[in-house]
């Protein structure tokens, strides 16, 4: 068979797994080009010819365990994030878009020179790592309660070249720093419990539970950040922090009753809001 005709088997398979069509192409397209080691170019000049040899193994191999709503990331072993590719497995959060308004959001209002940032409940090192490359001058502070999260961290900070710059911190939230930052940031679990069952396989059995559940109405790890987050902060510092879709209220609420004040909500790209800026209103 041809390399093209193989493709669209996988593709057929996926799609009558119930997959949407525009995803099963894609999928199958990045399992292709994984198995092939190849780009898009190459693809794209070579899919009329013969597939290399064991490309049907592999490629069925992949397929099957997409099938299984395996996520991609975890079976091709990394996702792309502010544009630098992420080692993940099962231990870490899928990095996601929404994300990125953190670090966007962040190298807006961060100061000159060489600011302390800390980042609670790190995963794959996506916020720290890229905040860290973005702003050579910067020195980051990264904690997580996983151990196997963080060491799949610290090999992405090795790989993007900032491993001296980025302090890993095995701790519950950021329990064991003492420090004055000029910004504070996280991706901490918000989804409700009760949640799970509408969640999608990919998410639900494949990325760990720690990271995505905050408790009965999502914003108990919330309300800890909140209470914690103002020893860590310079004056003038600021907290950001990404929230679940529908909290926006309670999320404002619950910061401004530990003293906060809102500064700014973003929305992502569907245009729902999704991540706070806050400041310090008092003490």
């Amino acid at each position: 068979m041809k390399l093209h005709e193989q493709i669209a088997e996988g593709r057929r398979r996926l799609a009558a797994a119930g997959f949407k069509a525009d995803a099963a192409a894609l999928d199958a397209n990045v399992l292709a080009r994984h198995v092939l080691g190849w780009d898009m170019a190459r693809l794209l000049a070579q899919t009329r010819e013969p597939a290399p040899d064991e490309f049907a193994a592999r490629f069925d191999a992949v397929i099957a365990r997409r099938v299984k709503r395996e996520p991609v990331a975890l079976i091709v072993g990394s996702r792309e994030f502010w544009g630098r590719d992420f080692a993940v497995t099962r231990a870490t959060l899928v990095p996601r878009p929404e994300t990125e308004f953190i670090v966007e959001e962040a190298l807006r209002i961060l100061p000159p020179g060489s600011p302390a940032i800390v980042d609670i409940g790190t995963g794959t090192g996506c916020l720290a790592i890229s905040l860290a490359a973005e702003r050579p001058g910067a020195r980051v502070f990264a904690t997580d309660i996983s151990h196997e999260a963080l060491l799949v961290a610290a090999a992405n900070a090795r790989t993007h070249r900032v491993a001296d710059r980025v302090h890993f911190v095995q701790c519950d939230l950021a329990e064991a720093l003492q420090i004055e930052a000029d910004l504070v940031v996280s991706n901490p679990p918000y989804v409700p419990d009760a949640a799970a069952p509408a969640l999608s396989p990919d998410v639900v059995n494949y990325e760990p539970a720690t990271a995505l559940f905050g408790g009965s109405d999502g914003l108990a790890v919330l309300d800890r950040l909140f209470a914690r987050a103002p020893v860590l902060l310079a004056p003038g510092g600021s907290f950001i922090v990404e929230f679940g879709d529908g909290q926006e209220d309670s999320v404002s609420a619950a910061a401004e009753r530990e003293g906060w004040t809102v500064r700014r909500v973003l929305p992502d790209l569907q245009g729902i809001a999704r991540t706070v800026v806050l400041g310090r209103s008092r003490g």
